[in-house]
């Protein structure tokens, strides 16, 4: 058996789902190879990702772990025959493993949920605003760095289909990443995109009493059944993803309270519209 050397956040995402199964099981790796009739070193290597897994191995892993939710089964084998090469396999090497699995997400996902405090999201970025963002890296990318991450970011737009739902502060609003011009391009894209019927955008003003979730920056993608949702959240060298059930719990609450205090989409646009004006 060929063992993979770089297993994509995908098929690490099945491998912990397995292992999470056996775990509930009560059953230890080598009792799991037993049942399977294969050795203890495949099952680890399942449930790492270093290695694929059938839909008849699966589907008898499953019974072996007494999980009946067949929803559930169904998406983890469709996640094992997924052999999908996308878009973004042309930026593999190219760019840091990170890019390639938020596209990946990106691609699976079934809709999106964002919460914004000092910086649009990629999603919505103008070419100006995200190209500011990078600029910003440090250490500096070299110019061919940097053009190639705003590409792949253009085109990460282009590609999505799943409905979007983002709560923004005022202040990722204010913040000029770039100059006045970049700033006034941003917020009319915003505009442009919220009147669509496939985003969602609603705005946190400055002057709202009691919002003390500054820290609640975060992007929550739906999977096919909602046990296979996964929270984004930024890191200093990447992307990280969050899928525990605790996890997701506490991140779906988070996102109703603060879309609770947020404004409805109109006023939402009027408020943008507002600040447009003054640029």
């Amino acid at each position: 058996m060929t063992l993979r050397r770089e297993p994509t956040a995908r098929q690490l995402r099945l491998a912990t789902e397995l292992r999470r199964l056996r775990e509930a099981a009560g059953l230890t790796s080598r009792q799991a190879a037993s049942l399977l009739g294969v050795s203890p070193a495949q099952i680890t290597h399942i449930e790492s990702g270093l290695a694929g897994v059938s839909e008849q191995r699966l589907r008898r892993l499953a019974s072996h772990y007494a999980c009946t939710d067949k929803e559930f089964i169904d998406a983890l084998v469709a996640m094992a025959a997924d052999r999908t090469r996308g878009w973004w396999e042309e930026y593999r090497g190219r760019l840091p493993t990170s890019f390639m699995d938020l596209s990946e997400l990106d691609h699976h996902a079934a809709f999106q949920k964002d919460v914004a405090i000092l910086y649009v999201p990629g999603l919505l970025q103008t070419e100006d605003y995200a190209r500011a963002v990078f600029s910003s890296r440090l250490p500096e990318l070299t110019c061919d760095e940097l053009e190639l991450r705003v590409r792949h970011r253009m085109t990460r737009q282009t590609k999505v289909t799943f409905s979007h739902e983002i709560v923004i502060h005022e202040a990722a609003l204010r913040i000029r990443v770039g100059d006045r011009a970049a700033a006034r391009d941003q917020l009319t894209r915003l505009l442009e995109l919220s009147g669509t019927d496939r985003i969602t955008l609603r705005v946190i003003p400055f002057d709202l009493d009691g919002f003390a979730r500054a820290s609640s920056t975060m992007t929550y993608v739906g999977g096919p059944v909602s046990k296979l949702d996964t929270v984004s959240r930024d890191a200093p060298h990447g992307s990280v993803f969050l899928d525990s059930e605790a996890q997701l719990s506490t991140y779906r609450t988070r996102f109703r309270k603060v879309e609770a205090v947020s404004l409805e989409p109109d006023r939402s646009r009027d408020f943008i519209n507002r600040l447009l004006k003054e640029l």
